[in-house]
């Protein structure tokens, strides 16, 4: 990414506009669940709400949803599920069809993975994907309180190693916060990271969602939040690191993206009302894609 240039991202998982930013078409980045609205961990920040904002894909085969898609206007698609007991999303079986939109669709491929097994892995790294995009989690508690999962801190690395040796692009996504709002294990997934050369890092923050074991929990502060973009920043100097799509709404929003412009983070998804203002106020050049972060046509 060019110096002097920070990148603002609109993906069509939700409909986004402000005073800044009104030009989104929802229609050209689009995220499918391959199990519809199905997950077996029931993590407790989740209990599958992201999915319901994914489109399902209800009986049809992933190359032709994807043409549909393309032909109503998609230049690239995240293709995501639930996990499986195991932290697996089921991936492998649609392999075929993600190379064929690849090559016969052109469309730009992101995937949430989950915790991948050897043959997934390198089924993956024949399909010229854009990103895997995954969670790391840094404590065992979190792993097992938080996700339900019987793994170790040590699975997470070792599925960031087992990626990247079939050649797959990292994009690791940290949650600050992810327990129960308490920082936690973020610095040790940090430290997991920055060893697979990722190429991008994705920082978001939890949101208590309505229905959910989380719905009362009280985030970081934005104070806390801001500290840990300064040592992300530093840790990963080289790195294109981005401020994801999920954090608090309202005036904490606005301060939480206020903090990623003055610590160099290179991109903000959905960003808060003033906040391009703000960022060319720093010195800073503004663009704009209808994509997941990262993501350049």
């Amino acid at each position: 990414m060019t110096s002097g240039e920070i990148h603002f991202y609109a993906p069509g998982l939700k409909r986004y506009r402000t005073s800044e930013y009104a030009g989104q078409d929802p229609g050209r980045f689009v995220s499918v669940s391959v199990t519809g609205t199905s997950c077996a961990l029931q993590c407790d920040h989740c209990q599958s709400r992201v999915l319901e904002g994914m489109i399902p894909t209800n009986g049809k085969g992933l190359f032709e949803l994807a043409g549909e898609l393309a032909a109503r206007g998609a230049r690239g698609l995240l293709v995501s599920g639930g996990c499986d007991k195991r932290g697996r999303v089921p991936l492998l079986r649609h392999v075929p069809d993600l190379r064929r939109i690849r090559s016969e669709l052109g469309l730009t491929i992101r995937v949430h993975p989950g915790l991948p097994d050897e043959e997934t892995a390198a089924a993956l790294g024949e399909v010229d994907l854009d990103g895997a995009m995954l969670d790391i989690i840094g404590a065992a508690e979190t792993i097992r309180e938080v996700y339900h999962l019987e793994a170790g801190v040590e699975e997470y690395e070792a599925v960031l190693a087992r990626l990247a040796r079939h050649g797959v692009p990292l994009v690791p996504h940290i949650i600050l916060g992810l327990h129960y709002g308490r920082l936690l294990g973020e610095w040790r997934a940090l430290e997991m990271i920055a060893r697979h050369r990722p190429k991008f890092l994705v920082l978001v923050i939890l949101m208590p969602l309505y229905g959910t074991a989380m719905a009362g929990a009280t985030p970081p502060s934005a104070g806390e939040i801001g500290g840990f973009f300064d040592h992300a920043r530093a840790a990963l100097p080289n790195t294109p690191i981005m401020l994801g799509c999920a954090r608090p709404i309202g005036p904490t929003k606005a301060e939480i993206d206020r903090r990623a412009v003055d610590a160099g983070l290179n991109g903000i998804a959905y960003p808060a009302e003033g906040i391009v203002a703000y960022a060319e106020s720093r010195g800073l050049t503004p663009r704009f894609h209808d994509a997941c972060c990262g993501v350049n046509w």
